[in-house]
C-alpha cells in the first residue's frame, strides 16, 4: 500500500550546506518542544553520514540541559570504541553545551543484545515520547537504523503494528551484534528524517518509492507506511 504521505524531499548542492539547513530546522523544533512540553527529545543514526549535521547541531544556541538524546540503533560494542555510534555521538553531538544534554545509550552491560534489550528500552521509557525529531540513515543494501534485509526477525522488526521496542540484530553481511529500536519505536515521533548522500542512495531511494518487499529493501516500510510523516535531506557527496 502507497503510503497517504508525500515524502518532503530537499536537495542540497552539498552535506555542508544540507548539514547547516537541517541542523538550523531541527534547533526549531527542538526549541519549540521545549516551549511547549519543556523538554525535548532526539534519536539519532550512526555511520558516516550524519558526522557533519553533528557537528553543525552540536553549535545550535538551545538549552540542552532540556533536551534528550538516544541512538536509533548501536553495534554490541564497547562504546570506546570508534565502531560504536554512541561513541559518534559524544565525539560530534554531545560537545560544548550540547554536552549537558540527557543522553539514554542503548549498550548496557548485559552479555548480549538480547539480554540487554529490555534494560535499553526501560531506559529509553523514561524519554519524552513521541520523539520530537527522529534522525534516520540508510545503506545501499536498504537498511535503516540495524533493520538489515534477510536478518532473521527483520520481518517482526518492520511490523508498524508490534510494540514498541528494542531488539538484537543479526546480519551475514556486516559485522558485530546490533540492538536497535524497531519501526514501531522510531514512528513514535512527531518528525522523522531520512538523511543521505550520493547519486547511489538517490537512486536506491527513488527505488525504494515504488511498490515492492520490504524484505528486500527494509527502506520501504519506513517510507511507505501511513503513521509518521518522513522529511528526505539529500546532497550528492
Amino acid at each position: 500500500m502507497q503510503s497517504h504521505f508525500k515524502h518532503h524531499e530537499h536537495r542540497f548542492p552539498d552535506v555542508g550546506s544540507l548539514a547547516k539547513a537541517l541542523a538550523g530546522e531541527i534547533r526549531v523544533d527542538l526549541v519549540e518542544a521545549l516551549s511547549v512540553r519543556q523538554q525535548a527529545s532526539l534519536a539519532v543514526s550512526g555511520g558516516r553520514t550524519p558526522g557533519p549535521l553533528f557537528d553543525q547541531l552540536a553549535r545550535e544556541d538551545l538549552d540542552w540541559s532540556r533536551v534528550w538524546v538516544t541512538l536509533t540503533d548501536d553495534r554490541w560494542v564497547d562504546p570506546s570504541s570508534d565502531q560504536s555510534n554512541e561513541w559518534l555521538a559524544r565525539s560530534r553531538l554531545l560537545q560544548g553545551t550540547a554536552a549537558t544534554a540527557r543522553f539514554v545509550p542503548l549498550k548496557n552491560p548485559a552479555a548480549t543484545p538480547e539480554a540487554g534489550c529490555e534494560w535499553a528500552w526501560r531506559a529509553l521509557t523514561r524519554m519524552p515520547r513521541p520523539y520530537d525529531v527522529v534522525i534516520l540513515g540508510m545503506g545501499m543494501d536498504g537498511h535503516f537504523a540495524s533493520l538489515f534485509p534477510a536478518s532473521i526477525g527483520v520481518a517482526k522488526a518492520l511490523d508498524v503494528n508490534a510494540a514498541p521496542g528494542c531488539l538484537a540484530m543479526h546480519a551475514l553481511a556486516v559485522p558485530h551484534a546490533r540492538i536497535s529500536q524497531n519501526l514501531a519505536a522510531l514512528l513514535d515521533a512527531r518528525r522523522i528524517v531520512l538523511m543521505m548522500t550520493g547519486e547511489d542512495k538517490w537512486a536506491l531511494y527513488q527505488r525504494a518509492k515504488t511498490q515492492g518487499s520490504s524484505a528486500e529493501l527494509p527502506i520501504r516500510a519506513l517510507l511507505h507506511q501511513q503513521n509518521t510523516p518522513v522529511d528526505v535531506y539529500w546532497a550528492p557527496q
